[in-house]
């Protein structure tokens, strides 16, 4: 294959895009690439950020079992080699002609028959989100409905009539011709990336680059030092969409089955720096239900299963990232490749400055070791925001405290995100509670030493005041929450 080409299944036909023959940028989101497709103009942009779900598409990509898995994405967030090897799957792909009929599939059927569909503009987004429910083996219960939905915006309809549409259609699956047609697509999908495992994109103008081994990664991150390195692009690809910047390298990431493994080794637990959000959230949840409070509210669906837990919101060093303060309360360690081999760092060592890591130019983070609690350690983990879901913190907080058969506090960390350049612990607060009663009134004489620790700034989300008051409830809320 050339190396300026991408395969993917779209409308039962394999699509070759050669990036020498057409006027794409590999960093094409796959919204406009369908944008510009007469007969695939159901996929509508309304926000271009990830918010509102109207360009919701589903892809289709092999499992570890060999399996077909699908999953709703945001197209607008998702840069054209991110199809390599998939099958994408779009509105217009649902309904079946049969002779002179059009058969829509049960998911259109039950936005018809529950009338799901007012102006029409979200209708696609709804609909493909609701198709990847129905591909799941998630139950049918208004939870699932609605924190599938969580992602998708109406602003005519009204969400009962979907949720009831929604209801109806994954209450009763049935065999579809994406089901009967499995095993094609999957010999299909598995043949492209026999023959071309990796993607290497040059144009005149950008350099993009899909490895598909660690060993190649780090190559091509130590040729292109200056390339940014995405595993998702849900960030980065805000910054193209908005702010029109132009990102001349890329070296993805997404592509590494190597950096998407859950791993237990004896007492610890290790993370590979490409696992989703997504897949995170459902690892927490049958094994450190303590994160959930924090995962349940992280974007939506559609930008949990393509966001990377580590490569992404680590990296950045956001102060307001919210998985950062989990993992520093967590004694994270990450673990970082390079040239020369691979050294493991200390989640407060990895963050240097604001939106800066230690990561030197030959490096990639691939992985994070999170230790087992110890009985009388308790972990708990709360955000605020301007919304409940789809929202970024304002401030949020994560604590782990340490007490003794007396219940005197031995250990505490008070990692707070949104009331600094970084994240931050609260140090002067943590040393006033050690050797002291983890009691109501002691927390409450704790409160006042946030102020010495923190001096937050004031900018369009919120007042340096609100963000103080508010980091002093968090605490007193965790205390209630280690003491339930």
């Amino acid at each position: 294959m050339n190396k300026n080409t991408i395969s993917f299944l779209h409308h039962n036909k394999l699509i070759n895009i050669n990036f020498d023959e057409v006027a794409y940028r590999p960093s094409t989101t796959v919204l406009n690439y369908l944008r510009q497709q007469p007969a695939f103009r159901g996929t509508k942009e309304g926000c271009a950020e990830g918010d509102c779900g109207a360009c919701t598409v589903v892809l289709a990509e092999l499992d570890e079992q060999g399996g077909l898995r699908y999953k709703a994405v945001d197209s607008c967030l998702l840069f054209l080699p991110a199809l390599h090897g998939k099958q994408l799957i779009t509105v217009e792909n649902l309904s079946q002609q049969k002779t002179t009929q059009v058969h829509l599939h049960p998911v259109q059927q039950a936005m018809v028959d529950h009338h799901g569909s007012q102006c029409g503009y979200c209708t696609p987004g709804f609909v493909m989100a609701l198709f990847a429910l129905y591909k799941s083996d998630k139950p049918a219960t208004r939870e699932s409905v609605q924190e599938n939905l969580v992602g998708n915006l109406c602003r005519c309809t009204g969400y009962e009539s979907i949720i009831e549409a929604a209801m109806q259609c994954c209450a009763n699956r049935q065999a579809d011709q994406f089901s009967l047609n499995e095993n094609i697509v999957k010999e299909q999908l598995k043949q492209i990336l026999k023959n071309q495992p990796f993607a290497e994109i040059s144009t005149n103008k950008q350099h993009y680059f899909l490895p598909s081994t660690l060993e190649q990664a780090l190559d091509w991150r130590a040729s292109y030092p200056e390339a940014i390195v995405i595993n998702g692009a849900t960030d980065t690809a805000i910054r193209q969409n908005k702010t029109w910047e132009f990102l001349p390298q890329l070296l993805d990431l997404s592509q590494l089955n190597e950096l998407k493994t859950i791993e237990r080794r004896n007492n610890l637990t290790y993370f590979g720096s490409g696992v989703t959000i997504e897949q995170f959230r459902l690892y927490a949840k049958e094994n450190l239900p303590e994160l959930l409070p924090m995962l349940d509210v992280f974007a939506s669906v559609q930008i949990r299963e393509v966001a990377s837990n580590i490569g992404g919101n680590l990296s950045t060093a956001s102060p307001i990232g919210d998985l950062i303060p989990v993992m520093m309360a967590l004694k994270a360690k990450l673990k970082i490749a390079g040239q020369l081999g691979f050294r493991w760092v200390e989640i407060e060592d990895f963050i240097t400055d604001y939106r800066q890591n230690c990561l030197q130019n030959d490096e990639l983070l691939v992985g994070i070791g999170i230790h087992d609690l110890k009985a009388n350690t308790h972990f708990r983990t709360a955000k605020v925001s301007t919304r409940r879901d789809l929202d970024i913190s304002t401030v949020n907080i994560s604590i782990r405290i340490q007490l003794d058969e007396n219940e005197i506090v031995e250990e505490i960390i008070l990692a707070y995100g949104g009331m600094a350049a970084t994240v931050k612990r609260a140090v002067k607060a943590e040393q006033y509670l050690i050797g002291k009663p983890w009691a109501k009134e002691v927390v409450e004489e704790a409160k006042a030493y946030i102020e010495h620790d923190f001096t937050p700034i004031s900018d369009a989300r919120s007042g340096a005041e609100f963000r103080l008051e508010v980091a002093k409830n968090l605490l007193l809320k965790m205390f209630y929450e280690v003491s339930r």
